[in-house]
């Protein structure tokens, strides 16, 4: 094979870098620039080679000449477009000695790295995708190949690991990608033995030693953890030698906890062994939240001093692994806080208990954290993750875990408010933010009052880093202590300067949004505990003289030109509806005028729409879309029913024409789900009003019910049936037959989120409700469907919660379902009228079975309860069944599991739980006349 061609790199590509750029969307341990270089700029030619579909033989003669080699990067589109389909086309047509040619280029020394890195990338990704339909189509065309060409392959990839110039290592994701696919298959069995040698074996050089371990990182990352169970003492030993303190090489001991990291779920069975875990306990920092109730002997004799010298390690990486140490142990005592909390309600004893680690170190771990938080830069970039940020976060968990004991610690600290040095400031203000949550605020509330002045005056300082943070604590006093309002000449003094820093810059400006969403959130709260009308609304509050200019200054805001940075125009109109949603009744006017307002702006931009041109104007485009969106469905709730009906066909114009044009936009599925939430809020509304519109939706509606890519949309759109439903009642029967089958196909669709379907089962309870005895022409489908619902609704792992929640809210929707129909399908009247209530039994008797079999799933605690939700569901379901059947049905129900069901109802801390399991109670005692014993 000829040697690599030299070609420069783009300008700007920093060959040193190893972290991502603003410009990159890729993990931070991963170059930015490799997937531009190969997706863009990379092309594999040769010199002679003519381009055209038809030359297919020419490309699979490049290759099998050996000019893979040759590697230009241009400028010009047209020709990385046709670089991409040369890629395309040689690997589809002689893919056998594609991924020799590859493999080959990477392994040569001889070659650029850039050369040798953008092959390897090439062949990773013939080999692994994330979709899991690619992926299952690459591993199938990898091991349809024929075993020397695979193991030519493998030779070649593992004889380049240590040999790369360059971090991170690509020959490692390519070893991990073809192990993927073969381990799983009973292939490539002594892979995890060969990594584990390289990085034991003395002789092996710490490039060989480090690439071997990413390997075995990304190996344990992606595969089935059963399939590497047997192999899990090999991936042990090799990760803690990698970890030994010994290591000279920081690099390797960094690929090893990573690798560790990885790798928990396949170590549980070592961890057990005492003899190994004293030895991973040496050396892991980041293992509490996992085996905590393991830790004990450990925490004083290993884990206490190794976590203080990584703390105070120079190395940044080895400071966040000791931080973050202290930040697991937080989290998972505050865990176990609240469970004893629910333990102690419930007359039980918890499963694990508190060792109150944090509260015995704090008076420790508190001040070397503090001295960190002052080593923050003033051109720290907010997506960088340092030691300064990790240590607020630390104290933040900290004061949650002990409460009042932290304030010993941190008190001291406090002074450097007047501190003229800005880091020193800064961290104070910080430090104070971060203990707000844990201690109790009436112990707080003293300090917080000579704090705030402070605060105030803080948000003029030159320093931007000490106003961002300013703001963002005065956010956090608003939210934790919000009785620090009403203190005299309060107010006063904190809007003008969170209206002053609305204008500042966006990371300053996006905090003060945050506090002015806590600030509202709190006068309402307040107006409302002095008292509502009817419809739960204050009459004013404290906000009411300044409300129109908030909302004028958060529009601004929203149309400032660096409104993208920061999240600042998120934050703007995310403030802006919590301000319109927490408003009283004497703003009402200018809801209304803001509803007007954010009707000529998706107005304008529409137009502007049809003029844009690029692809980064038209996303921009779509993000204020959304968001106009959705600030519309905040106006929209707010808004009377008469003057709802006044903007109701302006709304519906615009709402249509938005989905008109992004309903097949590829990435138009934001905007699709806020204009359909937004129709939602208008049905709401209107009710009956709604029918004018439905003739104009339905077409968009379709097709959001068929999107089953972007299950947001569908979701929405299912939402959008339940509340057309509710609103126009049986008026909607006309739309139905076409909505209904293609909610079916949904269902019966493998490419729909499951938790999509879910909400569509729940969905037919709701049509039944609105359409009442004309539901008779799909009860038949719908019962099919959730009775094959009901045989799936199993928990086979009570330990994955994913499951455990999924059939929780499966069984939910169910029996949500079986009640619409139930409740739907009873002739009006039939309650009072014993002739109709006799036509409703024999009607509804063929469905009384399969609701009865899924009540009895549903109060089944074993491998788990059902969740309060599911209880109240189910109360509801017996309630409407024995007050249609009475003592016919009781038998059925009269058992000590629907006993106990009930009986956690009535004991449930929430009121709709209660009052619904207790009205369930008592219709059973009506209906037997038999007193079941009360809880």
């Amino acid at each position: 094979m000829g040697g690599c061609v030299v070609v420069q790199a783009p300008t700007w590509i920093d060959e040193s870098s190893s972290r991502r750029s603003s410009r990159g969307f890729w993990p931070n341990n991963f170059p930015y620039w490799i997937e531009l270089l190969y997706s863009v700029y990379l092309v594999l030619i040769d010199s002679n080679l003519t381009w055209s579909r038809r030359n297919g033989s020419a490309i699979t003669r490049c290759i099998a000449e050996n000019n893979l080699s040759k590697y230009v990067f241009f400028a010009d589109q047209e020709d990385q477009k046709r670089a991409l389909e040369f890629l395309g086309e040689a690997s589809t047509r002689d893919f056998t000695t594609f991924v020799k040619e590859l493999s080959i280029i990477l392994r040569s020394e001889e070659c650029q790295p850039f050369a040798r890195q953008a092959a390897g990338l090439q062949l990773k990704n013939v080999l692994y995708a994330k979709d899991e339909e690619t992926r299952a189509q690459h591993l199938n065309r990898w091991l349809t190949l024929p075993p020397d060409v695979r193991n030519h392959v493998k030779l070649l990839v593992v004889q380049t690991l240590g040999t790369e110039p360059f971090r991170p290592s690509i020959a490692a994701q390519c070893v991990a990608a073809i192990a993927c696919a073969e381990l799983p298959s009973g292939h490539w069995p002594d892979v995890i033995d060969a990594l584990q040698s390289s990085v034991t074996n003395p002789a092996s050089s710490a490039s060989l030693k480090e690439s071997s371990l990413e390997t075995l990182g990304y190996i344990c990352q992606d595969i089935d953890a059963a399939v590497l169970e047997q192999q899990s003492n090999s991936i042990l030993t090799a990760i803690v030698h990698g970890m030994r303190k010994e290591e000279p090489s920081t690099h390797v001991r960094l690929a090893a906890t990573n690798a560790l990291l990885n790798s928990l779920e396949f170590t549980k069975k070592n961890f057990g062994m005492e003899a190994e875990r004293h030895i991973i306990m040496q050396v892991v920092l980041r293992i509490m939240s996992l085996y905590y109730q393991y830790m004990e002997q450990y925490m004083g004799s290993a884990l206490f001093a190794i976590s203080l010298q990584a703390i105070n390690s120079d190395v940044p990486e080895v400071a966040l692994q000791g931080i973050e140490f202290w930040s697991n142990v937080c989290e998972e005592e505050i865990n176990l806080n609240l469970e004893a909390e629910e333990a102690a309600e419930n007359n039980r004893v918890p499963e694990q208990v508190s060792r109150h680690y944090a509260k015995g170190a704090v008076s420790h771990i508190c001040p070397i954290m503090l001295e960190i938080l002052t080593h923050q830069e003033e051109g720290d970039d907010d997506d960088d993750w340092t030691p300064s940020k990790a240590a607020g976060v630390c104290i933040m968990l900290m004061a949650q875990c002990v409460g009042d004991t932290i304030l010993d610690s941190v008190m001291p600290f406090l002074k450097h408010f007047s501190n003229t040095n800005w880091k020193y400031k800064e961290a104070a203000i910080m430090a104070f933010g971060s203990i707000l949550d844990g201690p109790d605020p009436a112990k707080l509330m003293a300090l917080v009052e000579q704090a705030m002045p402070a605060l105030i005056d803080s948000m003029a300082e030159k320093n931007v880093t000490i106003r961002d943070t300013a703001a963002w604590t005065i956010g956090r006093v608003l939210e934790i202590c919000p009785e620090i309002v009403n203190k005299d000449g309060m107010l006063a003094r904190l809007l003008p300067a969170l209206s002053q820093g609305l204008h500042q810059e966006p990371r300053v400006a996006a905090n003060v949004c945050w506090a002015l969403v806590a600030l509202v959130k709190t006068a309402y709260d307040m107006a409302c505990g002095q008292g509502t009308d009817s419809s739960g609304q204050p009459e004013t509050y404290s906000l009411s003289p300044c409300f129109e200019p908030m909302i004028s200054e958060l529009i601004k805001t929203t149309d400032r030109t660096d409104g993208n940075q920061s999240n600042l125009r998120l934050a703007a109109f995310e403030t802006l509806m919590e301000l319109i949603k927490n408003s009283p009744k004497d703003c009402y006017p200018v809801v209304q005028s803001t509803t007007v307002l954010m009707l000529k702006k998706l107005e304008q931009l529409l137009n502007m729409e049809a003029s844009t041109t690029s692809s980064s104007d038209k996303n921009q485009l779509m993000d204020l879309q959304s968001l106009l969106c959705a600030t519309l469905q905040s106006v929209l709730r707010k808004m009377r029913p008469e003057d709802a009906v006044l903007v109701g066909e302006h709304v519906m114009t615009g709402l249509v024409q938005i989905m008109n044009r992004n309903s097949n936009n590829k990435g138009g599925g934001n905007v699709m789900e806020e204009a359909l939430l937004a129709v939602s809020v208008l049905a709401e509304t209107l009710n009956n009003g709604f029918i004018a519109y439905v003739d104009a939706l339905k077409p968009h509606l379709m097709r959001a019910l068929a999107n089953h890519e972007e299950p947001q949309v569908c979701a929405a759109a299912v939402g959008l049936v339940t509340d057309m439903c509710r609103a126009i009642e049986v008026n909607i029967a006309p739309a139905l037959d076409d909505i209904m089958q293609t909610l079916v196909q949904s269902l019966q669709s493998p490419r729909l989120d499951k938790d999509v379907k879910v909400t569509i089962l729940g969905c037919f309870g709701d049509i039944a409700l609105a359409i009442g005895e004309h539901f008779e022409r799909y009860v038949h489908i719908v019962m099919s469907m959730l009775s094959e619902a009901s045989s799936a609704a199993i928990v086979t792992n009570p330990q994955d919660y994913d499951q455990v929640d999924y059939v929780d809210k499966l069984r939910e929707n169910c029996i949500t379902a079986y009640t619409g129909i139930l409740q739907g399908m009873r002739p009006a009247g039939s309650d009072n009228d014993p002739e109709k209530k006799n036509q409703a039994k024999q009607s509804l008797s063929r469905f009384v079975q399969p609701m009865c079999e899924m009540i009895a799933k549903c109060c089944e605690t074993h491998p788990v309860p059902p969740s309060d939700g599911l209880i109240a569901s189910v109360a509801g379901l017996i309630g409407d069944l024995v007050v249609l059947y009475g003592n016919e049905i009781t038998p059925a129900l009269s058992n000590e599991k629907v006993s106990a069901l009930l009986g956690r109802g009535r004991k449930s801390r929430t009121s709709k739980t209660k009052s619904v399991a207790v009205w369930a109670t008592k219709e059973i005692r009506k209906a037997t006349a038999v007193r079941i014993p009360a809880s």
